[in-house]
């Protein structure tokens, strides 16, 4: 059903997609070149969070943003991101506590050239009251207001008029709610109606406001590509009818993806990676999905992550395609070492995302095959290419397209710290859970090296060893005796799957680490295991990796690990594996 859903929605959108170029790059039918947009969520957070939105936060970004730019960083929107607005203002007043509301902010965003956005719960009513127009267009439950009749729509519109005329050149649309009823429809109409009415409705309105605004750049979220729920792993689906009035659909916000990986950012990456592959595959032009990718800052929403793993995340985000790239968080967080390697990275992928040809290849993101990105032109060829699995791999790269000028002989230009990867004509040798950057033709060429990223590290060697893990009572407890070998560190790996075998996911308040656990022991001497997933994940974990050093263990003797989760159903089960890793 899902997938016959899927195709009557590329068959009605259709005629709503932008033609191809000759060389088989898609224009963007809205923007002249690719955008960058820095988003300040996550340097606040008032959902997952306690860290609220100030008008000194937000000026301090400002400040960095301008810092960025002098260091050659682009960047050419700044987002003020949900709560910006009085509760009780209908999105025409700016929140209270800041001294000067939206003055400060538009003023010194205009003196330097930077184009300012909002967001918008669009018809969802998120700390927000109803204005007085809007009731007639309130559902019975109050938390939503239809867009196909009553007040709502037209005053909302007016609204968005009304900050595109104070500057706002961006608006971020969230949260839809396109099953939102006048309360005399909802027993009445059928829910596949209400939508069509709702969208219909929405579409019209904001086709309208960008003929009046063509340079209005309008980005889609929540809502609009279904449903982005906390512990889901996917959205339900990607309606490519969207793409006649949005420059962009999201594809979901940064979470853990259902890949176990010792470092817990890496398994993020591959999160954002399926997604756009998901999208690409439902029709969406790798240009017009904003990936979400680049999430930096210290609050719940990305899980306090600062910087950590920050390059491989930027460059992902480049090597998508899109044509909106956006930074979200604490600008701060990077150094003045840090810009000039963003700076050069932009250098290398700005000139692609607008001339090249970007497709994916290789895996479905997140299953055990490596898959990447290749972006083609005319004189040169870049790969940015992940090994999602637990062993060492070879990744096939793509024969170029017809009449891109690569060459034979390529360059790694970047990979994760570790395991040095070995290129090999048209294929590249990459450790376990590895990122590289391959330029071919112009790009083969030492001016375009990005280094070694020091934050993640990838094991020189890995093997798997014999140890069957079996359940231990009638809690979710496993355990596998295995005889410590000579050398090399340990790598333990857990998933959690349902009785078919679909991986599950558990949501937690408490820190994952306690939630999921890992032990080991040596007869009654308790050993340590390093984890990195030890972290509150709002939008929930099915899985654990954690390591044992060379330097806690002995050789010969029996060791015994246990494997646990927390989660109450009891039908849930638990695999795990082990692996000799040397870095």
């Amino acid at each position: 059903m899902r997938r016959a859903a899927a195709l009557a929605l590329l068959a009605l959108a259709a005629l709503a997609l932008p033609a191809r170029a000759e060389d088989g790059q898609l224009q963007h039918p809205f923007l002249a070149a690719p955008v960058w947009v820095y988003n300040n969520w996550s340097a606040y957070d008032e959902l997952s969070d306690e860290v609220p939105l100030t008008e000194e936060l937000a000026l301090r970004e400002l400040d960095q943003l301008v810092r960025l730019r002098r260091a050659g960083v682009r960047v050419d929107y700044y987002v003020m991101d949900a709560f910006w607005y009085d509760p009780d203002g209908g999105y025409r007043l700016w929140r209270k506590d800041w001294p000067h509301g939206a003055d400060a902010w538009l003023d010194r965003c205009r003196e330097n050239g930077i184009k300012p956005g909002l967001w918008f719960g669009t018809n969802s009513l998120v700390h927000l009251n109803p204005a007085e127009t809007w009731r007639d267009s309130l559902t019975a439950a109050g938390d939503a207001m239809a867009l196909y009749r009553g007040g709502f729509l037209a005053d909302f519109m007016d609204v968005l008029q009304s900050w595109y005329d104070r500057g706002i050149r961006l608006f971020k649309l969230d949260f839809a709610d396109f099953a939102a009823a006048l309360p005399g429809d909802a027993k009445t109409v059928s829910r596949p109606r209400l939508r069509r009415r709702n969208r219909a409705a929405l579409h019209a309105a904001l086709a309208a406001f960008r003929r009046r605004n063509p340079d209005a750049v309008l980005v889609a979220f929540n809502g609009f590509v279904g449903d982005v729920a906390t512990a889901k792993s996917a959205v339900e689906y990607a309606d490519v009818r969207w793409l006649d009035v949005f420059d962009s659909l999201y594809a979901g916000d940064p979470r853990p993806s259902n890949v176990p990986e010792m470092n817990f950012w890496r398994s993020v990456d591959i999160y954002s990676d399926r997604m756009v592959r998901r999208f690409d595959l439902a029709g969406v032009p790798l240009a017009r999905i904003d990936s979400t990718g680049f999430m930096i800052g210290d609050t719940g929403t990305n899980y306090g992550r600062r910087t950590a793993g920050w390059r491989g995340m930027a460059l992902l985000t480049m090597a998508r395609g899109g044509w909106i790239n956006t930074i979200h968080g604490n600008l701060e967080f990077l150094d003045d070492a840090d810009l000039r390697w963003l700076a050069k990275a932009q250098s290398l992928f700005d000139a692609l995302q607008q001339a090249a040809a970007f497709r994916a290849f290789g895996g479905f993101a997140g299953d055990r095959e490596p898959y990447g990105y290749e972006a083609a032109a005319a004189d040169g060829a870049v790969y940015v290419v992940v090994n999602p699995a637990q062993a060492e791999q070879r990744a096939e790269l793509p024969t170029m397209p017809h009449g891109a000028g690569g060459g034979r002989h390529g360059r790694v230009l970047y990979h994760d710290s570790g395991f040095v990867p070995q290129l090999e004509g048209r294929a590249i040798r990459l450790g376990a859970g590895q990122l590289a950057v391959v330029g071919f033709g112009r790009y083969a060429g030492p001016d375009y090296d990005l280094g070694v990223g020091p934050d993640i590290r990838i094991p020189r060697l890995i093997e798997p060893l014999d140890a069957p893990f079996a359940r231990a009572g009638a809690a979710l407890v496993y355990r596998a005796t295995l005889k410590v070998p000579a050398s090399g560190d340990l790598r333990i790996i857990m998933r959690q799957r349902d009785q078919t075998g679909q991986i599950m996911r558990s949501v937690s308040n408490r820190s994952m680490g306690e939630f999921f656990t890992i032990r080991a022991a040596e007869g009654d001497r308790v050993v340590p295991v390093a984890i990195n997933y030890d972290k509150v994940v709002w939008s929930g974990l099915s899985w654990a990796a954690g390591e044992i050093r060379r330097a806690d263990l002995t050789p010969g003797a029996t060791l015994t690990l246990t494997l646990s989760s927390q989660d109450d159903d009891r039908s849930l089960r638990l695999e795990g594996h082990v692996f000799r890793v040397e870095y």
